[in-house]
């Protein structure tokens, strides 16, 4: 959707039995042959992404967050309530060991003429209802190597042309995905898109932010309305498609109150007059890195009081705000996402699973 793109996305893991509540299917990614052409430095890349992915997907006892989550989602429960659960199951599957493994952003849970960028700050009071349309957007790292993924939530039946669409033009977006440029594939998604359900909409591949001990490495491409180059994919990269369809105008703008927030790790050394928001930061270069968090997590280390702090930090630019981005009142809007890697002879959804 047009506007402010969205941050840092990242993704799914997998539940095990002795920790979440619910049994499920087990799936382990999906590998297609591609015959991509492979070069010594870019299949070092890919050993080296694909050793980290394939730590979150090789044990057979566990079985992806999403379905366990899909398993007791449900209306009258409170927005806090379910991305706490999640978040709390995905700490426990990652072994979360502070910027080593765990939580790669905000559980997303944006409803209705929300798009992305909404999860609950403390006290938000916000139940789930019937007629919503919930996207659950949520994602781990190990070693700042993400994983993301995304999937709609509804429960009255008139929304299931909606959701099939935006699902069918994601899964249309990755099969092409071999060394073809990123205005390639939008336009592939878009006549998909517009086949099965044609509202107005708009769509993402997002680039997927590899982050290392020496900053944030791009390692893919951004497609929208308009062509953005001729970016070819390679090896050794990681991409995220990422989909949304919306019943409005198709486009977004900022709204709401802000919860998710992320440091500016392109900002050099900027002095900090106020004590408070020095304090802030450290527990923020602590705790979250450049990776994005939410005001849900501070409570989490124990700050309180830190709103001006925190707004101190993001006035001098070392801490970006992205506030949820919705479209027109009204409207509803849907988002289905995959994690894809291209390893030296093959693309591998490492997302797939039973469900979509």
């Amino acid at each position: 959707m047009t506007g402010k793109s969205p941050l840092l996305r990242q993704h799914e893991f997998l539940a095990e039995r002795n920790l979440c509540d619910d049994g499920g299917a087990l799936a382990i990614g999906v590998a297609k042959d591609v015959g991509i052409e492979s070069s010594a430095g870019q299949t070092r890349a890919a050993l080296a992404h694909g050793h980290a992915t394939r730590r979150l997907l090789e044990d057979k006892e566990k079985l992806m967050v999403r379905t366990y989550v899909k398993s007791w989602i449900q209306p009258g429960m409170t927005m806090i309530d379910i991305c706490e659960r999640l978040e709390g199951c995905s700490r426990r599957l990652i072994k979360e060991n502070g910027l080593k493994a765990g939580l790669a952003f905000p559980t997303g849970c944006s409803i209705n003429h929300c798009a992305a960028h909404y999860t609950p700050n403390a006290g938000d009071p916000t139940v789930l209802r019937y007629d919503d349309v919930c996207k659950i957007d949520f994602g781990t790292h190990i070693n700042g190597r993400i994983i993301d993924c995304a999937f709609t939530v509804t429960f009255n039946p008139k929304y299931d042309r909606l959701l099939e669409a935006v699902r069918d033009a994601t899964n249309t977006g990755i099969k092409p995905i071999r060394n073809l440029n990123g205005h390639s594939i939008g336009r592939i998604i878009d006549c998909a898109f517009t086949v099965t359900f044609n509202p107005k909409y708009d769509r993402l591949l997002e680039a997927v932010r590899d982050a290392t001990n020496t900053g944030i490495k791009f390692a893919g491409i951004d497609v929208r309305l308009c062509d953005v180059g001729e970016t070819i994919q390679e090896e050794g990269e990681v991409y995220a498609i990422e989909t949304f369809g919306s019943t409005g105008r198709g486009a977004v703008h900022d709204d709401m109150e802000c919860s998710h927030y992320m440091k500016n790790f392109n900002i050099g050394h900027v002095p900090i007059r106020l004590p408070r928001a020095k304090h802030l930061l450290n527990v923020i270069n602590e705790n979250f890195g450049t990776l994005a968090f939410c005001r849900r997590w501070l409570d989490r280390h124990g700050e309180s009081k830190y709103l001006m702090a925190l707004k101190n930090l993001c006035d001098l630019g070392i801490i970006d705000p992205y506030p949820p981005l919705c479209d027109t009142k009204g409207s509803y809007t849907a988002q289905y996402e995959h994690t894809i890697l291209l390893r030296p002879t093959a693309k591998e959804v490492v997302s797939r699973g039973d469900d979509y």
